[in-house]
């Protein structure tokens, strides 16, 4: 008699990794001023099929209660820098959140950072030391929920005082985004900020005889990183360390470089509901549409040269007064533009008055409008980002994504995402867009020369698009950086 078949039970599920506290000012899709919003806002589901479960604590701006599902309240200071604060855990947009909700110092008009009239908010030292502090108590004593986190990962100087307030009880991870902005306060402001007085030295805190909320974190964190590995050497020399180089080499060993990602199920051309028609790598005939379109939105002509974007904060660090400086060469060479942005009033005006002199080549909306920014990817043949300094960077990889060939400076996570075509790439195949150096104006108009003649070798330009659009901008190979990182530190 054959004996009956045993019964195997199944594995039960694996726990999970740990667990992980994100604080940072800004999250995708709640509130966004820049790239730091989207890295945040797409670090949890990135991480989550690796075992990691991620809270993410942002301050509760006006208006981010109500979109807040199911909100439950389970943490409270009666006096929280000036006035009884909670926090508030629920969904939103897919995330786990916990919002800071503190009215005297986030229920405002204007931004996260300014006021209606465009200034910092005064307060601003005090606004995010209250989520750092909020951040470090979770750490310490976890939410009423049972809650507690196993490592604390800080994002730019907002959160910058969290490690330094949790040194030793627990491990975290600091992330600079742009070490351009450092919180920077008097040291008049220690006490009314909490710190430490000890600390208030060259070797902690203390930066030129003020308070540096970024150099806290620097300092204290277990480990820092930043958005890609050329930036991460960048910081060490006095060029783009912006007077922390020294900070950072003394910490070099804790020091990576991990490239951001991108969302690619909201930035992906086959299935972007924002666009006029959709397209692949494998049927690009939606893309010429997508050109057509464009073209009609902003007022540009038909033309047989490139369909040039910028999408970006109009300022100097991202190189927008070289190419007004070279627009001349880009129409010259049968180029257009069509650039979206706001940011600083002379670049604004410069955009204008070219698009005024130079109609139907030249086209300028000032503001932001993310489901524009999707159509001008999808319309455009090449995406310009001429930055002086660019720490990561996500634009060029919206280009990757859509076709649309990245010219960049050769700087930053620019220059770890985009393969010059020069004439090895070429010949080898493998280039995916044209990087230049050194930053300035010349050098960017001779790039602007060889892009508006390559894209009439119609052959290698078709090959060039198929290339970027097979270039990984995801998150997978980035995650696998993080958790083996979290793993270390826990």
């Amino acid at each position: 008699m054959s004996k009956p078949a045993r019964k195997v039970s199944a594995a039960p599920p694996a726990p999970p990794a740990g667990t992980v506290l994100s604080v940072a000012s800004e999250c995708a899709p709640l509130v966004k001023t820049g790239g730091l919003a989207d890295v945040v806002g797409a670090l949890p589901a990135a991480m989550a099929p690796l075992g990691w479960e991620l809270r993410t604590l942002i301050p509760a701006y006006r208006g981010l209660k109500e979109r807040l599902d199911r909100a439950e309240s389970l943490w409270r200071d009666d006096d929280l820098f000036g006035g009884p604060a909670q926090v508030l855990a629920g969904r939103s947009a897919g995330l786990n959140l916990l919002l800071l909700d503190a009215p005297h110092l986030f229920d405002r008009a204007g931004t996260p950072y300014l006021d209606e009239a465009g200034r910092d908010w005064h307060d601003n030292p005090l606004r995010f030391a209250a989520l750092s502090w909020a951040a470090a108590r979770i750490a310490q004593d976890g939410l009423s929920d049972g809650w507690r986190p196993d490592l604390i990962h800080a994002h730019d100087w907002q959160a910058g005082f969290a490690p330094l307030w949790t040194q030793g009880a627990t491990p975290s991870v600091m992330t600079i985004h742009n070490i351009a902005f450092q919180g920077i306060a008097p040291s008049s402001m220690l006490s009314e900020l909490r710190l430490p007085w000890d600390r208030f030295n060259p070797d902690g805190y203390e930066f030129w005889g003020n308070i540096s909320a970024l150099k806290a974190g620097l300092v204290s964190a277990d480990a820092i990183t930043t958005v890609s590995p050329t930036y991460a050497t960048e910081l060490t020399t006095p060029e783009f360390g912006f007077g922390l180089e020294g900070v950072i080499r003394a910490r070099a060993d804790v020091l990576s470089g991990i490239l951001n990602g991108v969302d690619r199920q909201a930035w992906d051309p086959a299935t972007d509901a924002n666009i006029a028609a959709n397209y692949s790598a494998g049927d690009m005939n939606g893309k010429s549409l997508c050109a057509a379109a464009l073209r009609e939105e902003f007022g540009l002509d038909a033309a047989d040269g490139p369909l040039c974007i910028v999408v970006s904060r109009l300022t100097r660090q991202k190189g927008l007064d070289l190419l007004l400086e070279s627009l001349p060469v880009l129409t010259g060479a049968g180029g257009q533009l069509a650039l979206l942005g706001t940011g600083e009033a002379d670049l604004q005006d410069g955009f204008q008055q070219a698009a005024a002199r130079d109609p139907g080549r030249i086209g300028v909306r000032i503001g932001y409008d993310e489901a524009l920014a999707h159509r001008m990817f999808a319309g455009a043949d090449a995406v310009l980002v001429p930055s002086r300094f660019e720490p990561c960077g996500l634009t060029q990889m919206y280009g990757l994504a859509y076709g649309t060939l990245p010219l960049v400076a050769r700087t930053g996570g620019l220059a770890d995402t985009v393969i010059d075509a020069n004439d090895a790439a070429l010949r080898a195949q493998v280039a995916t867009g044209l990087q230049f150096a050194p930053v300035t104006a010349e050098a960017l108009s001779l790039s602007l020369r060889k892009l508006c003649t390559l894209f009439q070798r119609s052959g290698t330009w078709a090959k060039m698009v198929q290339r970027a659009m097979a270039h990984p901008v995801g998150w997978d190979a980035s995650a696998r950086d993080y958790a083996r990182l979290y793993e270390k530190l826990t």
